[in-house]
C-alpha cells in the first residue's frame, strides 16, 4: 500500500492511505487498518501478540523488522517495552488483539512507571477470543482497556473507531514524543490466515540482523 510523506516535528512519517478500512457496520476492518499503520510507519519496529494480529502483520507484507509471538500469550507488551527501552531512537509498535492484551494487564502499569515516548501499543478489539473460537472477551462484558491504561498512568490512552482518526495515530506513532496505547474497535469478522514462518530462530536471527547484532 502506498503512502504519502507527511512532516512532524522534523522527522518523517506517512499519512495513511484510505480505501475500505470500515466494516462491520461500526467496526473497522482489522487488515486494513493494520495495513494502513505499517504502511504509514515504514520505520517501526514492529511486535505482535499471538494469532490473528500476527496474521494481519504478516498478511501486510513480511519484512525482517518485524518479530511474531507463536505464544506467550500476554507477551506483546512487555517485549515491546524492553525493546523500546533498547532502541530509543527507533519507533515501536506493539500490535496485538484485546485476548492477548487482557493476559498482561501488568505490562501496562510497568510501560506507564517507564514511559518510553517511542512505545505505543494498538490493540484490535474485536470484543472476543478469535483463536478458541470466537468466545466473548471481556472488553464484551465490560472492561475498559482504555481507562485501565489511563488509571495505570498512560495519559495518551485513546478509541479508534474511525478511518480519518488513523493518521493521527500514524503520527504520534512516527514522532517518538510520548507513550501510546490506542484501543481500534475491529469488526468480529474471520477473515483468511495468512501465517508466518514458525521457526523461532530464524525470526529471532533476522530481527537481531535487522538492528544490527550479531545472530546466534
Amino acid at each position: 500500500m502506498s503512502a504519502k510523506k507527511v512532516s512532524k516535528a522534523g522527522k518523517s512519517g506517512s499519512s495513511v492511505k484510505k480505501g475500505s478500512v470500515q466494516a462491520g457496520g461500526s467496526k473497522l476492518d482489522r487488515r486494513a487498518v493494520v495495513a494502513s499503520l505499517i504502511a504509514a510507519c515504514p520505520d517501526a519496529l514492529v511486535i505482535t501478540g499471538l494469532g490473528s494480529s500476527a496474521y494481519d502483520v504478516f498478511a501486510a507484507g513480511d519484512r525482517p523488522e518485524n518479530f511474531y509471538l507463536w505464544g506467550a500469550m500476554g507477551g506483546a507488551a512487555a517485549i515491546g517495552l524492553g525493546l523500546a527501552l533498547a532502541q530509543p531512537q527507533r519507533s515501536v509498535l506493539v500490535i496485538t488483539g484485546d485476548g492477548e492484551q487482557l493476559m498482561g494487564m501488568g505490562a501496562l502499569a510497568t510501560i506507564a512507571a517507564q514511559q518510553p515516548p517511542n512505545l505505543s501499543v494498538v490493540v484490535l478489539d474485536n470484543g472476543h477470543f478469535a483463536e478458541t473460537g470466537m468466545q466473548p472477551s471481556h472488553t464484551s462484558l465490560g472492561t475498559q482497556l482504555t481507562e485501565v491504561a489511563r488509571a495505570c498512568g498512560l495519559s495518551d490512552s485513546r478509541q479508534v473507531r474511525a478511518h480519518n482518526e488513523l493518521d493521527a495515530l500514524a503520527e504520534v506513532i512516527n514522532a517518538r514524543q510520548g507513550c501510546l496505547f490506542a484501543q481500534v474497535l475491529i469488526a468480529a469478522d474471520e477473515v483468511p490466515r495468512v501465517l508466518p514462518s514458525r521457526d523461532g530462530v530464524h525470526l529471532k536471527n533476522r530481527f537481531r540482523a535487522a538492528l544490527g547484532f550479531e545472530t546466534f
